[in-house]
């Protein structure tokens, strides 16, 4: 099978020739530059070879074609055209240096300062040095945290078009983003495909503090956003109101524009799980998530035949049936480690209802302070539960942090059956 037969088999509840490998495709199944860098080291000898940072919130390197053909991954993907810090690729790239000494590619409007007294690493929104940093990335550190950046609240006063002002129609410059993107599919047609629908992850803490914008106003303290569901249900119904209206029209253009070229779009990356319960009820979700997602989930499945993603940490066990009902398809990053979240009882309560995209390695404490005889047990073992039948498409609980050890990564590959590994 290709790439593509290979994704299609799986999220269509068919058991593939082997399991359906993605690592790079979504801001939440990647791999942090400094690992991908090593990886290029051993796999092709070139020391001198810097990676592309694509994602730079995260510092998600670039899955390259060799990089991608050398380790066995089924699954290319189309990111927002802004990073989470406002950045894009719409111009050269510039040199930089990590706190870990990995020499990397980072957009050309990615600009950082120091502060001079902790030595952190402070980056602003679309680069631009004339207003307040809005993320900050701790010394010897290897990504970012947002810095709240939240006006004092007055709740006679608050205004929903302030936590709206991020959303809006895809611009001509949008537009022909997507059309190159299409083509760039096109030309790599052994591969799925997968797309980030921009817009329509209601209540992202990732998004809501706006470390992309220069000026945010609105709720934007996660603290604040977390309670203002029970305490300002009102106003956050109205900001997904508008939101949602703004997105559906973003899916119409997009799904007459990209058709069949895409299999899979990310619609949420919305976390409503901690390590051992939910941030929310299933009755919250129900009166303020659910129709969002339902009314964004019905209309991708009238106007195309993507299956849609939902991204998720934590202990999601009692919303899963809610994401399912909401017409998810797609459940990610399947944290195996969190509470009530055991391999064997999803397989066989929710196997025939969702894919599961994700949940192959704990990274946590498996993959980065286990042995390579941990990891390879864990990764054999997570197959050998979760790709009977299809519905499972292998990636790590989250992201690859910077800090695991290649002998690790290695042995995850190595258990794959893919690789030079």
């Amino acid at each position: 099978m290709t790439g593509k037969e290979r994704l299609l088999a799986t999220i269509n509840h068919q058991e593939p020739d082997r399991v359906c490998v993605d690592f790079g495709a979504t801001p939440v199944t990647g791999i942090h530059v400094s690992v991908i860098s090593k990886l290029w080291q051993k796999m092709f000898g070139q020391h001198d070879y810097r990676v592309k940072v694509i994602e730079p919130y995260q510092m998600l390197g670039e899955i390259d074609p060799g990089l991608r053909d050398g380790l066995g991954i089924d699954v290319i993907g189309t990111f927002a055209r802004k990073s989470l810090i406002g950045t894009d690729e719409d111009g050269p790239w510039k040199p930089f240096t990590l706190f870990d000494g990995t020499e990397v590619m980072i957009h050309h409007n990615l600009n950082f300062t120091v502060d001079p007294e902790k030595g952190d690493l402070l980056g602003y929104p679309e680069g631009d040095l004339s207003v307040g940093p809005s993320v900050r990335m701790p010394k010897g550190g290897y990504f970012f945290d947002t810095i709240i950046r939240q006006d004092p609240i007055d709740d006679s006063r608050l205004n929903p078009d302030d936590n709206t002002e991020e959303f809006s129609l895809l611009s001509e410059t949008d537009i022909q983003y997507y059309r190159n993107r299409k083509r760039w599919i096109d030309r790599n047609p052994d591969y799925g495909s997968l797309m980030v629908i921009p817009g329509t992850a209601f209540g992202d803490i990732a998004l809501v503090p706006g470390p992309f914008m220069k000026h945010p106003k609105g709720i934007r303290d996660i603290q604040e956003w977390y309670i203002s569901p029970l305490i300002r249900t009102d106003y956050v119904m109205q900001v997904f109101e508008k939101q949602c209206e703004i997105g559906l029209q973003n899916i119409e253009t997009l799904a007459e524009l990209m058709g069949d070229s895409v299999q899979v779009v990310m619609v949420s990356g919305t976390d409503f799980g901690t390590q051992s319960t939910t941030f929310i009820s299933p009755e919250t979700y129900r009166q303020i998530y659910k129709p969002f997602h339902q009314a964004v989930n019905n209309l991708i499945h009238k106007k195309t035949n993507w299956k849609t993603f939902i991204h998720s940490c934590g202990a999601v066990y009692d919303l899963i049936p809610e994401f399912i009902d909401a017409g998810f398809d797609i459940l990610n990053p399947v944290q195996i480690s969190a509470v009530g979240m055991n391999p064997k009882e999803l397989k066989k309560e929710f196997g025939s209802h969702i894919t599961f995209w994700g949940g192959g390695v704990d990274t946590q404490k498996t993959l980065p302070y286990g042995t390579p005889e941990d990891v390879y047990r864990e990764v054999s073992e997570m197959i050998r539960i979760f790709a009977p039948g299809g519905g499972f498409v292998f990636n790590t609980v989250h992201n690859v942090q910077g800090n695991v050890p290649l002998a690790n990564v290695e042995a995850m590959f190595r258990a794959l059956n893919l690789s030079a590994f």
